[in-house]
Parts: C-alpha cells; sequence; structure tokens
C-alpha cells in the first residue's frame, strides 16, 4: 500500500474572522495513541483557547474527528473532508479557536474549521509512504550473488542476516511486489530459495 501523508509538522494562522483566531496544526501520526499524544500537546500549548476540533486518518482506514463543544458537525467533519481531500493518511490536524464574542453560525464555523485545516495542509511538505511486509529468504552461499543482484535490481536492502549454515536474511518487501521478488528469487536460484 501507497500512501502519502506530512513530512513535518505544519502550522497555519488565519486572519481573525470576527474577533476569533483560528490556528491550524497538522502532523503525522500513525495510531490513535499518537494522535492523541498531538492533540494533548496542542492543547498544552494553546491552553488558553476555548475549542481544539480535530481529526485524524489513517492508513488503515480508521479515523474520527471532534467539535470539542461547537455545534455539531460544524469543525470535526470539516477538517476531515480536508484531511481527505488532500488525500492524506497517518495524519491529524487540530484547530484551535480563541473565541472573539461574536457568533459565526454553522456555515461560518465550517468554512473557518474547513479553510484553517485545508490551508494548514496546504503549507505542508508531503511524502509518500510505502507499506512493506518483512519476507524471510533462506539461501545457500552459492546463491547469494544472484539474489543480490534481483534484490539490486529492485532497490531492495537486506535486513538482519545469518550467516550461519545456510544465509538467511529478511528483506523488507513492498506489499505490491511481494509475489514478484518471491518469483525472481526462485527463477534466479533454480527454485533453491526458500521465501517466507
Amino acid at each position: 500500500m501507497r500512501f502519502q501523508t506530512l513530512a513535518a509538522p505544519v502550522e497555519h494562522r488565519l486572519d481573525p474572522i470576527k474577533g476569533s483566531r483560528f490556528v491550524g496544526f497538522a502532523t503525522r501520526t500513525a495510531a490513535p495513541d499518537l494522535a492523541a499524544a498531538a492533540l494533548r500537546d496542542v492543547r498544552q500549548r494553546w491552553s488558553d483557547a476555548r475549542h481544539h476540533c480535530w481529526a485524524w486518518r489513517l492508513a488503515d482506514g480508521r479515523f474520527r474527528s471532534s467539535d470539542d463543544g461547537e455545534p455539531g458537525g460544524s469543525a470535526g467533519r470539516p477538517i476531515l473532508a480536508q484531511i481527505e481531500g488532500h488525500g492524506l493518511h497517518d495524519v491529524i490536524v487540530v484547530v484551535t479557536r480563541w473565541f472573539g464574542g461574536t457568533k459565526l453560525g454553522v456555515g461560518g464555523l465550517i468554512r473557518a474549521y474547513g479553510g484553517c485545516a485545508g490551508r494548514t495542509l496546504d503549507r505542508g511538505a508531503l511524502v509518500e509512504v510505502v507499506s512493506t511486509v518483512s519476507i524471510a529468504v533462506r539461501i545457500a552461499y552459492a546463491d547469494i550473488g544472484a539474489v543480490q543482484a534481483v534484490l539490486g535490481a529492485r532497490g531492495l536492502t537486506p535486513g538482519d542476516t545469518d550467516w550461519g549454515e545456510a544465509v538467511c536474511m529478511q528483506v523488507p518487501v513492498p506489499y505490491d511486489q511481494v509475489e514478484a521478488v518471491t518469483t525472481a528469487l526462485a527463477d534466479a536460484t533454480r527454485g533453491r530459495a526458500v521465501v517466507r
């Protein structure tokens, strides 16, 4: 699986809207507990703000959002829509609001929270992540050259390697290439490579 996420945290401040100030913060996250930790950090950093509305979306399909006291559907869902619209995964976006004394209405809140989230993500540097699986390869010493040629041609680098009676190596392979790599290793070693 390949997906895009943020390369580094990013922050953006909107111009005040009817006295309310909005700051967007987005960062990479890979699990709900990491997203919760990022949210705690934002709440501590801007503890004087009234609302910390947020959404996260993970590569495994899970997502959540919160309006944090704003009217239902006026903050969390627009933030999540921006994450989806930018095609990002493993990301949390928190939009913090300092209330300025004038109510914005549900439509105004949707535009403000969604707009702040979108502009924050627009400023983020992106990176492509390729999910991998580690395959175990067992070969005879005589097949090392052939196996290194197959791996090198695909830009793969073995991880842990045991140089015992036979060579046993762990090789991280993108999910979508496992079958092709397994076949290439079998062909290059005339079926002698054992791949698990």
